[in-house]
């Protein structure tokens, strides 16, 4: 084995066993919560805990991630998880059950999502630093694949440890792999490449809302991103809670539509990846916005539990068809220069849209029937893939990028 595959395959590996850990133990607390409230606000609290602290140092954390040491960053997020994690795992037989443990649980939650925003942007720039550039192509799609594998392992694990154990032993299992990650990371030799001066932070980011404020489809297609994770809320993100009041209130149900949901996503990926969507990617994307929307309605009307966990399987296919249509026509829109500033914007569209979401139909489903808001939400989809196949600039920008392939 060369040397450079040697380091990218220690450094991916330490990062799949840290997102174990991590993704394990942010399941078994959303569904903790989940299970000992059935409440809509404290499962809101929890997403927006886990996903504002995130989208707000992201702004800043992949300046930091060019001027200062990638490795020490990640390094330095995982302890920092893993420390807050251990603090409370202590505290925890002192802490009573109810509003102080629920608290202490948002509380650590916040810790993890700014370490998550701080190691983000740096592990996704140290990849090429380790892989030959005619290279990155097939490691990128290697880090995809353990990726989608940990995410659909650690649903099963985490119901696993909540049926037959505590969540004060679930949280061990965190520190436990950000100690193999770090020590697997450690052997791990990195350079240090120091970016040169730039405009200070505040200029760049302002040259970048100002350049999707100005571009006829980038801008508009962000805003769409962004609606579309704010209405993907009650049919997806507060599918827990669904299946929680109106199916059943155990781990197993909660790990299943978890694990059936990841598998359709890894569907998805498998499907776009072989038949690569339609030539104009607009046509992928309101194809796919509109099995959102027809899903969604559908999972808010049956009431048996196996029709359920066969649509929300196509509705994570869906889910993967209209992620990846939006990335691929934001690759092929955006200016060469304004790429980074615009995917940084596009991850905050869905860190800033998510919590939105949870904010608003977390505590409405606590006075609304959820299957109303699903099915209020699908047609909302609906009406917005109509809206952009009706957008006949919006749709030429599509069929441009078609023309420029062929």
């Amino acid at each position: 084995m060369e040397n450079y595959q040697r380091k990218a395959a220690l450094f991916l590996t330490s990062q799949g066993v840290t997102l174990f850990g991590s993704s394990l133990v942010q399941f078994a607390i959303i569904w903790y919560v989940t299970l000992q409230t059935s409440s809509g606000f404290w499962v809101s609290a929890l997403t927006v805990a886990a996903y504002v602290p995130q989208f707000i140092i992201s702004f800043f954390s992949g300046v930091w991630a060019d001027r200062y040491s990638k490795k020490r960053l990640i390094i330095l997020a995982d302890s920092m998880i893993a420390l807050a994690t251990l603090l409370l795992a202590l505290l925890m037989p002192h802490i009573k059950e109810g509003t102080p443990l629920l608290t202490a649980l948002i509380a650590i939650s916040i810790v993890r999502s700014l370490g998550a925003g701080v190691q983000t942007p740096a592990v996704g720039a140290v990849i090429p630093q380790l892989v030959p550039e005619d290279k990155l192509m097939k490691f990128n799609g290697v880090n995809a694949t353990i990726q989608s594998l940990v995410q659909f392992a650690a649903p099963a694990a985490a119901g696993a440890m909540m049926s037959y154990s505590t969540l004060r032993a679930t949280l061990m299992i965190d520190i436990v792999t950000a100690m193999v990650g770090v020590g697997i990371l450690s052997a791990v030799a990195i350079p240090f490449v120091k970016s040169e001066e730039a405009p200070s932070m505040l200029s760049e980011m302002q040259a970048g809302f100002r350049y999707a404020a100005k571009d006829g489809f980038v801008g508009p297609l962000l805003l769409l991103f962004g609606f579309f994770i704010f209405l993907c809320v009650p049919a997806g993100f507060l599918a827990t809670l669904f299946v929680s009041r109106y199916y059943g209130d155990t781990y197993w149900y909660l790990t299943l539509v978890e694990v059936i949901g990841f598998i359709g996503m890894m569907g998805g990926g498998i499907l776009i990846g072989a038949w690569g969507g339609f030539k104009n990617h607009v046509k992928t994307l309101v194809f796919g916005m509109t099995a959102f929307g027809i899903l969604g309605i559908g999972m808010g009307v049956v009431d048996s539990f196996i029709v359920y966990l066969i649509l929300m399987l196509v509705y994570g296919v869906a889910l993967t068809m209209v992620q990846t249509a939006s990335t691929t026509l934001l690759q092929q829109n955006a200016a060469p220069d304004m790429q980074g500033r615009m995917f940084g914007l596009f991850g905050a569209m869905y860190s800033g849209f998510l919590p939105l979401g949870m904010i608003v139909f977390g505590p409405l489903s606590d006075v609304v029937s959820m299957r109303l808001l699903m099915i209020v939400s699908g047609v909302l989809l609906l009406v917005m893939a109509v809206c952009v196949l009706l957008n006949k600039r919006f749709y030429a920008r599509g069929q441009a990028a078609e023309a420029s392939q062929s």
